[in-house]
């Protein structure tokens, strides 16, 4: 939204500089987005022509001797080269001198010479200071205009140029009256935007108006006969300019100007090109128009459209046609000034691809009770620029709309910000902005005026007397202090997903934030699916689902690492997967993925020997690292093979916290799962589910247990069991830990070895337990005892026998 600084004077009486101006709009929340001062003017001078001789190199160039006045080369004249042809003695014309920036050439001149003759500066046309695109001689002023004067104070171009950025719910400010209105009410000046007279009009239309579509909440049509189109007035051709319009003619121009001031769009047919009636309907299949952008559109079906007995006038809200636009030779215009549903605006300009001053406004919603002040506003604006006479207004499909009524209580502004306002600068602020608030005991009682659709509770009353208050008159408040110096501030979650990080990243992991979504066969190949989980609207084909596994992300991310030569790289990501679409179908999970050789010693080719491929065991130490971070120590837990269809069913595992709870997931990847992602190499992954992860018990004290260290030798032994080979070294383990928990202290496995000799449905697993005495060295035949215990315990969990 652009708009000069006088044009906002013409609504606000204000002897407020530019800066505050500025600096106002922003504390409102109408950001100021730039501000062009037109310092780029400043340096032009009105300069007189005393002499124009011809070059005697060139037959198209002029030395012209030139008057700046006494400011400019001591008073004496300049020798200017000139090719214009209008350039001559005696004309009175605008000067750049060397070192000045000429915008509309984009150049700063310099004393330079011209065939062999050296040229001061340069006499400027029209388009050169972008005033215009006349190009055809230099500017040619009143021969009084007074000589060695800026031509930007004497043409009026000191206007400084304002443009705002603004929120889609801020409507009413989409005018320079709008925006005034707000300034009034934060106290920068008084409101000064005239009523508006009806006019009456005389006669009839003489043109039927039908109105069927629902788009069309509200239709009023007016002719007027006997104009005169031409060239707009200058100073409504400036203003035009200056935010970046073009004129066309008046007629065309009436309307950008109150589109731009009041926020109400309007639209001029030429009614000697109207055949028959006008209706407002629903665009049929198929029907197209040549807009005034002079581009052909295939209009949607249901596109309401303005149409007369031959076809499409105008995409109602967004853009006329071009065939009954108006030109020099209008007699006759009807003067268009609609309501439209927004949300119905809104869809066809998208769906055209058309984004125009009308669209803007209407798809925000305009002031309903302006729309036939703004069809007399305009009428007005016609008759005094180009003549004419006026009909009486028709009027159609308008329906009444009750004001909406809000109560204030009088602490609710100090409840909701914080602020102590007086009540009666409350009122003052609602009172310009046009709620028209009344007492009412200890509450205001405000009335919603038309032009702000936005406002609907008394929170929204409260916002609006903050910002226009001020928001930086909220002072920043400490929050209370914890009644307990340990209070717990994260929660179980949140304390969760930062350990997992943390651990990830000492272990070499670099952390990847991947989008919630997949392509349809990701989520297949991982276990999703689910129709009730795919996307309504996909950013993209090849995200299309919720994603139910972290790793499609990350194999993903390691992909395109390796297609740009970094392939050994470890991934992570704490983050949230969808099983289902209830809110427990959402699980957290702290994934991740190593490929090539990035295990946790680091990867690459070393002269002592190369880093090894990574394998399962280093997806199993990730996913242990994880478990033991978040508290939940890994010698309580069950390991059993496989893992998911996605993992390789000789490579992966599962672990589990009694026979149902997978607390996680390890292992390779399926040959079939990296061909169906395109990803080679060696790649293994793991995923901790971590809200299934019991939270530990609350022990009664931190105090740590004493540290009892036995002065007595420990003891180590070997053990060789024959077991079937599908029996886990883990159910070994644990049976040895548990056949004398007071001597064994560690139990680890060595050695592992299958073959024909043992038969081929058996393997041998080799132990060293490790037993440590508390209170006095062990005889022979406690060790004896020990291990008796051992081997019979191992025995009776899993049929293990001891090897000869």
């Amino acid at each position: 939204m652009k708009f000069t600084l006088s044009w906002l004077k013409d609504h606000l009486d204000t002897e407020a500089s530019l800066g505050e101006i500025c600096e106002k709009l922003t504390m409102i929340g109408l950001e100021v987005e730039s501000v062009d001062d037109r310092a780029v003017f400043e340096p032009f001078r009105i300069a007189r022509v005393l002499s124009a001789a011809q070059h005697p190199d060139a037959d198209r160039l002029k030395l012209l001797s030139v008057d700046a006045g006494p400011e400019v080369n001591g008073g004496k004249p300049l020798q200017i080269v000139c090719g214009a042809p209008n350039a001559r003695e005696g004309l009175v014309g605008v000067l750049a001198l060397p070192g000045t920036y000429v915008p509309g050439i984009d150049t700063t001149l310099a004393v330079g010479k011209i065939r062999g003759v050296e040229s001061f500066g340069m006499m400027c046309s029209e388009r050169e200071l972008e005033l215009s695109d006349e190009h055809n001689g230099i500017i040619d002023l009143p021969a009084d205009a007074p000589v060695g004067k800026r031509f930007a104070d004497y043409a009026g171009l000191i206007d400084p140029v304002i443009e705002i950025n603004l929120t889609p719910n801020h409507p009413d400010a989409t005018g320079v009256s709008g925006v005034a209105r707000d300034l009034a009410a934060a106290g920068l000046g008084a409101l000064k935007t005239p009523a508006v007279p009806r006019i009456e009009g005389e006669g009839d239309v003489g043109v039927a108006l039908e109105v069927t579509s629902a788009t069309c909440l509200g239709f009023a049509l007016r002719r007027v006969s006997g104009v005169k189109n031409g060239p707009s007035p200058e100073w409504l051709q400036k203003r035009l300019k200056a935010i970046g319009l073009r004129p066309i003619n008046a007629l065309v121009d009436v309307t950008n100007y109150i589109t731009f001031d009041r926020g109400r769009p309007l639209h001029v047919f030429d009614a000697g090109k109207v055949a028959g009636g006008l209706r407002v309907r629903d665009a049929a299949e198929g029907e197209t128009i040549l807009a005034l952008d002079q581009r052909e559109y295939a209009l949607p079906a249901g596109a309401c459209v303005i149409a007369d007995d031959e076809g499409v006038e105008s995409i109602a809200g967004i853009m006329g046609g071009e065939h009954s636009g108006c030109d020099e030779t209008t007699t006759e215009v009807l003067v268009e000034s609609a309501l439209w549903e927004p949300l119905d605006i809104a869809r066809t300009g998208r769906t055209l691809g058309i984004v125009t001053d009308a669209r803007y406004r209407f798809e925000r919603g305009v002031d309903p009770a302006f729309m036939e002040p703004g069809l007399d506003l305009a009428t007005r604006m016609i008759l005094d620029l180009c003549g004419g006479t006026a009909s009486k207004r028709v009027v159609e499909g308008v329906a009444a709309v009750p004001p909406k009524e809000i109560r204030l209580p009088l602490a609710e502004f100090e409840r909701l910000t914080g602020l102590s306002i007086d009540p009666a600068e409350q009122e003052r602020i609602l009172g310009v902005l046009g709620f028209a608030p009344r007492w009412e005991g200890d509450a205001l009682h405000c009335t919603v005026p038309s032009w702000r659709p936005d406002v609907d509770g008394k929170a929204d009353l409260v916002e609006e007397v903050m910002r226009l208050h001020g928001v930086d008159e909220i002072r920043p408040v400490p929050l209370p202090a914890h009644s307990s110096v340990n209070g717990r501030i994260l929660t179980t979650p949140q304390i969760r997903d930062r350990a997992a990080r943390r651990a990830l990243a000492a272990r070499g992991m670099v952390e990847c934030v991947s989008y919630s979504f997949v392509s349809q066969i990701e989520a297949q190949t991982f276990g999703g699916g689910d129709p009730a989980l795919k996307l309504a609207n996909p950013i993209s084909a090849d995200l299309s689902d919720m994603r139910p596994s972290l790793l499609p992300g990350l194999i993903a991310a390691a992909r395109r690492n390796a297609a740009r030569g970094y392939g050994d790289t470890a991934l992570f990501e704490v983050a949230g997967i969808y099983q289902s679409d209830m809110p427990e179908g959402q699980r957290r999970v702290a994934g991740g993925i190593r490929r090539g050789t990035a295990g946790e010693a680091g990867p690459g080719r070393f002269w002592s020997g190369n880093a090894a491929a990574v394998s399962l065991y280093d997806a199993k130490a990730d996913a242990f690292a994880v478990l033991e971070a978040v508290g939940f120590p890994a010698d309580r837990l069950t390991i059993e093979a496989p893992a998911s269809d996605w993992y390789h069913p000789g490579r992966s595992g599962r672990v589990k916290l009694g026979p149902k709870v997978v607390i996680a997931e390890f292992g390779e990847f399926h040959p079939k799962v990296l061909k169906t992602l395109d990803v080679a190499g060696p790649l293994c992954g793991f995923e901790v589910f971590l809200d299934r992860v019991p939270e530990p018990k609350k022990k009664p004290t931190r105090t740590k247990p004493v540290l009892a260290l036995s002065p007595f030798q420990p003891v180590r032994r070997d053990f060789a069991f024959l077991v079937d080979a599908s029996v886990e070294a883990g159910r070994i383990l644990r049976a040895a830990e548990g056949a004398d928990k007071a001597l064994v202290r560690e139990v680890r496995v060595f050695d592992v070895f299958s073959g024909e000799a043992l038969g081929g449905d058996k393997k041998s697993v080799a132990i060293e337990v490790t037993l440590a005495p508390g209170e006095r060295t062990l005889t022979e035949e406690e060790l004896e005892a020990v291990s008796a215990k051992i081997v019979a315990g191992v025995g009776k969990a899993t049929g293990a026998t001891l090897r000869g």
